[in-house]
Parts: C-alpha cells; structure tokens; sequence
C-alpha cells in the first residue's frame, strides 16, 4: 500500500514538472481613448517553455479570452403586437462582460470538450452570465443567444476559431480588434495551453483602457456632478435648437 501511493505520489510530480510555462505579453498595457478614437488592435503574443526553461517539446493548442470589465444588465425582448413593437419578457444578468473575445488554434470544439470549454468560458457558446433570481434554463439560454448575437453584431464580443498562429511549437500570437465603443476599464487577457483535450497551462495579463484629455474631463464631470451635467446637457440641446433655428431664418 505505501509502495503504491509513493508511486501515485511520484507519478503525479512527474506530471506536473512535465506541463509547460507560458510567458504572455499584450502590445499595449494602456490603450487612451482620446476625441476621434476609432478603435484599435491587440497583438497578443508569447512563448510556451518547459518547466527548465527549453521549447516545448509537444504540440499544444492555445486559446485566448480577451474579456471587459462586466456590468449587470437588463435585457428586454421585444414582440409586434396589433403592429406595433413593444416590450415583452425581460431578464437581468448580473455580470455581463462589456467586451468578450476568443481566439484558438482550432476550431474550440476540436480541441477540447463542452464542460472543459464551460469551466474556462472557451467560446461563446460557453459565456456565463449570471442570471438574477430563478430562470428557466431553456429562456436563459434565448436571452444569452439574444444577447450575444446583439453585441456581436456591435463589434464588441467575437470569436475566431483560427485566430492563433503557433511557430516551431515556441512562440504564439493573435490579434484581436477594439472597436471605437469599447467600455474603458481593466480588461483580462488569459491565454490558455491545452494538450489532449486538457488545459495544461494557462497566464493572464491585464490592459487597462482609459479616458484621456477631454474625453476624461467630461466623463470625469458626468460622474462627479451628474445633476449639474444634466441640466448643462439640456441647456446646450436647447440653445443648439435654437442657434439653427436663427441660421436656417437667415438663408
């Protein structure tokens, strides 16, 4: 008995000095949002090392999940009714990311199962969104289709299944695009090394995108005196109104 756990001991060691390392890096760690932003590109790049530092000597898939800050959100559908559309089941989730992106080596289904690609969000078929109160699993899933479909169709949540190029079983990398109405915030970039259908390794880094010059001012007043910017708001709709009201009367 002592033989066989020192044995199931060693081999579990061995194991694990035997999965890769990855090494993880972002073009940019700060991308500004300035007047005229319209969008921007992620090179997200890395090596795949063993455990002393030499290239990996075996093939690894990589996955990496680009994901926003997350925001609680009310979704409504919408039915015609007497041809007119109106307002009709709602849903609330509690943590829905602003921004998701995917990119693989392959196609994610080939490369590992459904509930390794749900434990790991590997995919959006695989988001999880965190409904508020009880749901039926069958309308949670058409809200998360609905939702997902919408946001794709923003630009703001993607998936590529060959969007990872590997060199000599060394070096990784994908580029994922921001588009101009991303939110600002922290944003995850976790990179996944995934061998035989099991994630052996994975790395995150961190890229923060932010308000600058102007942009940030405004924002900055919005958030700090929200009434005062209200009532500035309207003033300034009023008398744009009325500025072109006085141009159009002279020509």
């Amino acid at each position: 008995m002592k033989r066989a756990a020192l044995a199931l001991i060693a081999f579990f060691a061995l194991t694990a000095q035997r999965d890769p390392i990855l090494v993880p890096e972002v073009s940019q760690h700060d991308i500004e949002v300035r007047q005229g932003f319209t969008g921007t590109e992620l090179l997200l790049y890395g090596a795949i090392l063993e455990p002393d530092g030499r290239r990996a000597g075996r093939d690894y898939d990589i996955v990496v999940v680009l994901k926003g800050p997350t925001q609680p959100i009310v979704l409504r559908e919408k039915q015609q009714i007497l041809g007119i559309w109106v307002n009709a089941d709602s849903t609330d989730f509690r943590s829905a990311p602003s921004f998701f992106a995917v990119a693989s080596s392959h196609p994610i289904d080939e490369i590992v199962d459904a509930r390794t690609a749900a434990i790991y969000e590997l995919g959006l078929d695989y988001l999880q969104l965190s409904p508020s109160g009880s749901i039926d699993p069958a309308e949670q899933q058409r809200f998360t289709a609905g939702l997902v479909d919408l946001r794709r169709r923003q630009g703001l949540y993607e998936e590529d299944p060959k969007g990872v190029a590997i060199s000599e079983q060394v070096l990784y990398q994908a580029r994922i695009a921001l588009p101009s109405n991303v939110q600002t915030g922290r944003y995850t970039a976790e990179t996944f090394a995934i061998n035989r259908g099991r994630v052996v390794a994975s790395a995150i880094s961190d890229v923060e995108v932010k308000k600058v010059g102007f942009e940030r001012a405004v924002a900055g007043f919005a958030d700090n005196w929200g009434f005062a910017y209200g009532i500035l708001a309207v003033a300034l709709s009023v008398f744009m109104g009325w500025l072109a009201g006085r141009l159009s009367s002279l020509v």
